[in-house]
């Protein structure tokens, strides 16, 4: 299993993601976390995610020195954080820089894909995936989404166009409405329901 980002437009940067993994790792704000949400130009420009793809042959586990990151089955890397020593080469070998830093400790903070964030995402914008082409997975359900949001612009559109070519109200095509702002038909159609009742 991996962890997919499945569709950065719908991401609005509100970092649920971001203290959901810190909280699973018993920690509070935002110093300790194994996924990032930042800005790529202010509000209108939108958000990028930015957490570990799980590669299949991960630069960061070859450029260790000591072993302390191993590959992990599915893909991806995991921690053997008692060998660590910190020199921060798994770090400047990830392309994307998903491999996080704790200050404290000062060895790397690595995704497990647990999707432990992926559930407290308010708009879907990461998923977990079973598999191993979780790109293409993220790309037919991004396909999904987007046509689905294409088929509800097209009944929007319908409908509205439904509304503007109906025909004008009974009452009102008969001038009804006066000076009175159209209380006198309001109390034809009250009068009408009342004897039908």
């Amino acid at each position: 299993m991996r962890l997919s980002v499945v569709d950065t437009e719908r991401c609005i940067g509100c970092q649920s993601c971001m203290f959901a993994c810190a909280r699973r790792l018993g920690e509070g704000g935002l110093a300790s976390t194994c996924i990032g949400v930042r800005s790529i130009g202010g509000m209108e420009r939108g958000f990028k995610v930015v957490v570990c793809r799980a590669c299949d042959d991960p630069p960061c586990a070859s450029v260790c020195p000591v072993g302390a990151l191993q590959v992990r089955k599915g893909g991806g890397v995991r921690l053997d954080a008692a060998k660590c020593i910190g020199c921060g080469h798994c770090r400047d070998a990830c392309v994307i820089g998903a491999v996080f830093w704790d200050d404290e400790t000062n060895k790397p903070m690595i995704c497990t894909h647990c999707g432990y964030c992926a559930r407290f995402c308010p708009h879907g914008v990461l998923s977990v995936v079973k598999g191993k082409n979780v790109e293409s997975a993220g790309l037919a359900d991004n396909a999904g989404k987007a046509e689905k949001a294409r088929k509800a612009e097209r009944v929007e559109e319908a409908e509205g166009a439904e509304k503007d070519s109906s025909p004008p109200q009974a009452g009102m095509a008969a001038g009804a409405e006066g000076p009175d702002g159209g209380a006198a038909d309001a109390t034809r159609k009250a009068e009408e329901v009342e004897a039908n009742a």
